[in-house]
């Protein structure tokens, strides 16, 4: 099968690397999404183990449209009766940017009377009764170029199941894991958060250093379809699991508000990783690692979300002096705020554009001092 993982803009890169240490071929990286190929044991590997992925689904044609009868015929020829049963329901949805066939309502209804017509003449049926499991069916058209898909994932990927609860404007799970990523956290150092909100950095932190595979305790769209066997995924997560590392890592998160500290341990409880976080009542003001070494990756309030623009400015700079002195520690900050660096003291060593969902967002990379660094190595 062509299988695609979707993906939030500026991660494209890392899902392709993930898709890779997977084991999967012919990674072909795109703008929002990674294209590869893959039986049904590479499509539950990528669903389960995945940590930056949105979606992956079963890529069904991709061919160029700029009529609805071109739309129409190209999906009719595509082998929809592979994966879709007499009774399967299948909905559409999708998107068109820049393309002559530009009213997404019309080609929804054209893609779905495109389908029913084949299974219709595949099923010897008259009408399609859609009682049993979904299958939804995705299009995107691009530029007058038609993608048609068949979400395998069902909810998003970046529900991993932990958080039922989160604190106020949380990050997106997705996005904590390629933070964590492009930080460059292994597990070795102490990793803090000291405005840890429901504790999302640290958990996918803390599951990305024992490489539990983040979608382990989740079920997905494709195990309820009878074209995919159960062991398929039975066989996946037991191979996950074997892949697991059994050490010790030491995490610590502190926020002011003690409600969010509860919550941010029940959600490490959830995802198993509990044992390795330290969650703490305390504000940024009095945060002071002991640590020589360490790493601190933080997601602080924007101004246009929680706090006034004013007090997150001022917050930045209280984040700003109180790592100063901390020469052994590189700090890792996301935010949407334009002025980040001129209220935190200091500009970045380097910075990267990423999305939280549709907000745009920079992330901004200390390194811990050179000298302390050479010093460590030593």
């Amino acid at each position: 099968m062509k299988l695609v993982a979707t993906c939030l803009f500026g991660l494209e890169g890392i899902v392709g690397e993930e898709l890779k240490h997977l084991g999967i071929k012919n990674v072909e990286v795109g703008t929002g999404r990674v294209f590869f190929d893959g039986e049904a044991a590479e499509l539950a590997r990528a669903n389960i183990c995945l940590r930056c992925a949105e979606r992956v689904m079963i890529v069904m044609g991709k061919f160029r449209a700029t009529s609805f009868e071109e739309l129409f015929e190209n999906v009719k020829n595509l082998r929809w009766e592979d994966i879709i049963p007499s009774d399967g329901a299948f909905p559409v949805k999708g998107y068109s940017v820049k393309s002559k066939l530009y009213s997404v309502p019309d080609c929804q209804s054209i893609i779905k009377k495109a389908v029913v017509d084949r299974l219709s003449k595949a099923y010897h049926l008259n009408w399609m009764p859609e009682t049993a499991e979904t299958y939804q069916i995705r299009f995107s058209i691009l530029s007058d170029e038609v993608t048609v898909c068949i979400d395998a994932s069902g909810v998003g990927l970046h529900k991993r199941g932990y958080r039922e609860i989160a604190a106020e404007a949380p990050i997106r799970e997705t996005l904590a894991a390629a933070m964590v990523q492009i930080a460059g956290y292994r597990g070795f150092d102490i990793l803090c958060d000291p405005m840890c909100g429901s504790g999302t950095i640290l958990i996918e932190a803390a599951m990305l250093a024992k490489k539990r595979a983040p979608g382990m305790n989740r079920r997905y769209a494709a195990e309820r379809w009878p074209a995919f066997a159960a062991s398929v995924w039975r066989e996946e997560r037991n191979h996950a699991i074997d892949g697991e590392f059994h050490r010790q890592y030491r995490l610590w998160g502190g926020d002011i508000d003690p409600k969010v500290i509860e919550i941010a341990k029940s959600n490490a409880k959830k995802a198993g990783v509990d044992e390795f976080i330290e969650f703490v009542n305390a504000d940024v003001n009095d945060f002071r690692p002991t640590d020589e070494f360490g790493m601190i990756i933080t997601n602080p309030p924007y101004g246009d979300r929680l706090l006034e623009i004013d007090e997150a400015e001022s917050l930045y700079g209280v984040l700003g002096r109180v790592t100063e002195r901390l020469k052994g520690f590189s700090v890792n900050v996301i935010t949407s705020d334009a002025d980040f660096e001129r209220c935190y003291g200091r500009r970045a060593e380097k910075k990267r554009k990423l999305y939280n969902g549709m907000k745009r967002c920079d992330f901004y990379i200390y390194p811990a001092s050179k000298d302390v660094r050479k010093a460590k190595k030593i």
